[in-house]
């Protein structure tokens, strides 16, 4: 039962856990790592939820804190990983969990508050009421971050023209 149950939970949600952890950490061995363990925190307290949303919410809750957990750690802030040089014509971020994007490597280069809130918004599907209830800030605080991460990716976009 517990191997069916970590085989569907890997299936729907490690490629999201990645995803959101890459946007946080930008570095592919410790976002594979924390989806890892926002997984296995899924099967180990067994929370019991609501609805799917509910349980999706969770997950990327949990996610981000464990991102915020990483980066702020001692490890963390005094080494540096082999991820941190990229090869030569290969995007920094490409990881098996997402497809080559350049509007996401643009996201990925903006401030962490504004690229969560775009990220959400736009490659997960949540809208900002659900977006302000996992990131645990105001609505209107998710507004603004939207409305001001969208016109520094737009300045971005720009400047690569």
């Amino acid at each position: 039962m517990i191997h069916f149950q970590l085989e569907e939970y890997f299936q729907k949600y490690y490629p999201v856990c990645s995803r959101v952890a890459y946007t946080m950490v930008k570095n592919r061995a410790d976002a594979e790592d924390i989806a890892q363990e926002t997984l296995l925190r899924l099967l180990l307290y067994c929370p019991d939820f609501k609805n799917a949303e509910h349980e999706k919410a969770w997950i990327i809750r949990t996610t981000i804190n464990l991102c915020k957990d990483l980066l702020k750690s001692k490890w963390h802030t005094s080494t540096t990983g082999m991820d941190s040089v990229p090869k030569a014509g290969e995007p920094y971020w490409q990881s098996t969990a997402a497809e080559y994007d350049e509007t996401l490597e643009d996201v990925l280069a903006l401030p962490e508050h504004y690229r969560s809130c775009l990220y959400l918004f736009y490659y997960e599907d949540y809208s900002i009421r659900e977006i302000s209830r996992i990131l645990q800030v105001p609505e209107n605080t998710v507004k603004t971050r939207l409305k001001r991460g969208r016109e520094a990716l737009k300045k971005k976009l720009l400047e690569r023209r």
